[in-house]
C-alpha cells in the first residue's frame, strides 16, 4: 500500500483515524495502531510481514538480556550478536544476489544467483532495530518491556517502509503517554497533503522528463545530460521529502512527533552541509554508529569518514553505481575538511554554490544509472565527449513545454512557507488571512492530487526500493 493512493486516503486513513479516536485509552490506541500498521505492510508484503515481526521480537529479547546481563560481558555478546543478525538479515535479502554475481564474474564460478525479493523497508525497519539495540547497550535509553509497545516503534505505519528512521529515544515517551491537540492534527494533515502534492503533482510529473533524458543516454546531447540530471535531482528530492512529510505529518495526528528528515537541502552553500539537510536521518545513523568505529584497532578519523560513505552507498542498493556513489561524495567531502571551515567560507558565495551544484547533479547521475556502461555514456555526454553535440531540438522543446513545471519545482525548493508563516506571525491580521488561505491551498492540493491519482495505476515512492 503506498500514501499516494486513492484506496490509503479515502479508504485506509479514515478508517483508521476514526478507529483511533473511539479507542479510548492509550494502550487501546496503540493496539489499533499495530493492527493498522501490519495491515498496511502485509497489503503489499504478505509473506514478509512475518519477518518484520521475528525481526522485532529478536531486538526486543535483546533488550532485555542485555538489562539482565548489565555491567556483564554477556551485555556486549548480547548487542553484537543482535547488530550482526540484524546486518546479516539485511545481507541476505540485500545483497545476496548481488554478491554472488560478482563472484561468479571476478572468478569465473558457476554459483546460482539467488533470486530474493527485497522486502520493502528492510533498510529502515533493520536500521531502527540497530539502533535501539546500540543505544540500549549504551544506556542511552530504558529498556522497553512491553512487545507491544516495541512492536509500536518498529511497525509504526507512517514511517515503516521509507523512512525517516526514527530513533526509539524520539518517541520512547510518546509511545505509553501522549496528548493530541486540534493543532497537532490540523498541522500533522497539512503537513500529510503538502507531501502528497510534492509526489503527485511534482514528483511523478518530472519523472516523465527524466525518464526521456537518461533514458536514452547513449544518444543524449551535452544539454539534454545536464538537464535529465537536474531534473532527477529534483524529482529525488520531492519523492522522498514527500514521503518523509506525510510520515512526519501522519506521525503528528497520532501523537508523535518525528524529527525533520530533510530542510531544504538545495539551499546549501557545500556539499557537507547539504548532508546535514538531505536524508537527515540516514546521515545522523552513520554519524553516530558508525563513523567512530575503531579501524585496525584505532578511531581513524578519515578512515571512519570514508567507511561512513562506502556504507552510505551500499545501503541505497546492491549496484556499483551506489558505492561509486557514496564514495564519490565521500571524496568532497575529505576536500571540504582539508580547506576548512573557515577558508570555505572566504570562497565567494556565487561560487560555492556553483561547485556544489554541479557537484550534486552529477551526483544524482551517478544514482540514476545501475547500469555501468550507461554511466559512463552519461560521463561523456556531461563532459562533452559524446558525439552527440551541444543540444538538440528534443531537448529545447521537452525545456519549453515544462517550463512552468520546472520553475515551481525550483521555487518549491527555498523555504517559502517558513518564511511567510514567519512574517504572518508578526501581525495578528496577516497570522488570520494566512490561516486562511493555508486552508485553501491545502484543500485546492488535495483536491488536485485526488484527480491526478485518478487514473494512476501504480506510483510507488522511489525510497520503497531500497
Amino acid at each position: 500500500m503506498v500514501f499516494s493512493s486513492l484506496f490509503f486516503l479515502y479508504l485506509f486513513l479514515p478508517l483508521c483515524i476514526f478507529a483511533y479516536a473511539a479507542a479510548g485509552s492509550i494502550k487501546n490506541k496503540n493496539t489499533v495502531l499495530i493492527v493498522f500498521s501490519l495491515l498496511f505492510y502485509a497489503w503489499g508484503e504478505p509473506v514478509y510481514v512475518i519477518l518484520m515481526l521475528f525481526s522485532a521480537l529478536i531486538n526486543f529479547v535483546a533488550g532485555l538480556l542485555m538489562e539482565k546481563y548489565r555491567g556483564r560481558k554477556g551485555d556486549f555478546a548480547v548487542a553484537f550478536i543482535a547488530v550482526f543478525y540484524n546486518l546479516l538479515m539485511l545481507g541476505i535479502f540485500k545483497y545476496s544476489g548481488f554478491v554472488v554475481e560478482n563472484i561468479n564474474a571476478f572468478f569465473n564460478a558457476q554459483i546460482p544467483v539467488p533470486d530474493i525479493r527485497l522486502p520493502i523497508g528492510i533498510s529502515f525497519y533493520t536500521f531502527q532495530n540497530i539502533s535501539y539495540v546500540i543505544d540500549c547497550h549504551w544506556e542511552k535509553i530504558k529498556t522497553q518491556k512491553s512487545f507491544k509497545n516495541y512492536l509500536l516503534y518498529i511497525a509504526l505505519f507512517p514511517q515503516l517502509v521509507a523512512g525517516p528512521i526514527v530513533r526509539y529515544s524520539t518517541i520512547e515517551s510518546e509511545i505509553a503517554d501522549r496528548k493530541i491537540k486540534s493543532t497537532d492534527i490540523s498541522y500533522g494533515l497539512n503537513r500529510m497533503i503538502i507531501g502528497l502534492s510534492k509526489k503527485v503533482l511534482l514528483a511523478n510529473q518530472l519523472s516523465i522528463i527524466a525518464d526521456n533524458m537518461l533514458g536514452n543516454i547513449d544518444n543524449a546531447t551535452f544539454i539534454g545530460a545536464w538537464y535529465g540530471a537536474i531534473v532527477y535531482a529534483l524529482q529525488i528530492y520531492f519523492d522522498f521529502s514527500g514521503y518523509s512529510d506525510i510520515a512526519i505529518g501522519l506521525g503528528r495526528v497520532f501523537g508523535f512527533h518525528f524529527d525533520e528528515n530533510f530542510k531544504h537541502p538545495f539551499i546549501c552553500k557545500d556539499i557537507t552541509e547539504f548532508w546535514q539537510r538531505w536524508h537527515i536521518s540516514l546521515s545522523t545513523f552513520f554519524r553516530d554508529y558508525v563513523l567512530y568505529i575503531p579501524i585496525f584497532g584505532k578511531r581513524r578519523k578519515y578512515g571512519g569518514l570514508f567507511l561512513v560513505w562506502l556504507c552510505t552507498g551500499i545501503w541505497h542498493g546492491a549496484s556499483w553505481n551506489y558505492i561509486i556513489w557514496g564514495i564519490y561524495y565521500g571524496l568532497f567531502i575529505f576536500l571540504e575538511m582539508q580547506i576548512g571551515k573557515k577558508r570555505m567560507k572566504k570562497i565567494p558565495i556565487v561560487i560555492r554554490h556553483i561547485y556544489n551544484k554541479i557537484i550534486i547533479v552529477i551526483g544524482f547521475g551517478i544514482f540514476y544509472f545501475e547500469n555501468l556502461g550507461k554511466l559512463g555514456s552519461f560521463f561523456k555526454a556531461i563532459f562533452g565527449f559524446g558525439g552527440n553535440g551541444f543540444i538538440a531540438m528534443t531537448d529545447k522543446i521537452s525545456f519549453v513545454n515544462n517550463i512552468f513545471l520546472i520553475a515551481v519545482a525550483v521555487i518549491c525548493c527555498f523555504p517559502i512557507i517558513e518564511s511567510l508563516k514567519k512574517i504572518s506571525e508578526k501581525n495578528f491580521a496577516l497570522k488570520t488571512i494566512a490561516s486562511t488561505a493555508s486552508i485553501l491551498v491545502c484543500a485546492s492540493l488535495l483536491i488536485l492530487s485526488s484527480i491526478m491519482l485518478v487514473d494512476a495505476t501504480t506510483n510507488p515512492f522511489l525510497y520503497f526500493r531500497f
